[in-house]
């Protein structure tokens, strides 16, 4: 084989349209676009726009809501909590928080706190500090010997204040107590 008698493979490769070349050719005038104004021009993509009917997006109805006061926790499996101390990642000497599996990269963020799950099996005696621990979770820390302590939601100072107005409003409006 040489050089010359190389040749692409039939089908692989198409002539470029050539527009704009009278009308005579099917491709003159507005060149395949088929439209003047802003169709024709480059770049223009109308996006749920459906030619003046409401469009889909705005037929459907919206439904349920998201909480601006909601919080996220981290999930975290005793299993992976496991893998972590076989693998040196955390010492179960020390008490494990959210603050100590970030630093040790098992999980990325703290956001509000961990949540503690059941899912694997925990050999070790751990000393585990968390927003939330499931039954089953609490269970199998103690019968390997460890311990969960739960700590107190922290209230966002927002609504705490929010939570404070209320009290005072009711105590306001309360009638003082009748001396018998």
């Amino acid at each position: 084989m040489k050089l010359n008698q190389i040749h692409n493979r039939p089908g692989s490769t198409h002539r470029r349209k050539e527009l704009g070349r009278g009308i005579g050719s099917g491709l003159g005038k507005t060149s395949g676009r088929g439209v003047k104004g802003q169709k024709a021009r480059t770049g223009v993509a109308i996006k749920g726009f459906e030619g003046g009917q409401m469009p889909l997006f705005r037929r459907l109805p919206k439904r349920g809501f998201v909480s601006i006061g909601r919080k996220k926790y981290v999930p975290v499996n005793l299993g992976r909590l496991q893998a972590a101390v076989d693998a040196g990642r955390i010492d179960a000497k020390n008490k494990v928080t959210v603050d100590v599996l970030v630093e040790a990269g098992i999980i990325r963020h703290a956001y509000e706190g961990m949540r503690l799950l059941a899912d694997g099996e925990l050999k070790v005696k751990l000393t585990i500090e968390a927003v939330h621990a499931s039954k089953a979770a609490l269970a199998a820390v103690e019968k390997a010997g460890g311990s969960v302590t739960i700590t107190a939601k922290a209230t966002p100072e927002r609504v705490q204040k929010q939570i404070d107005k209320t009290k005072a409003k009711k105590t306001k409006g309360a009638k003082p107590a009748q001396a018998a």
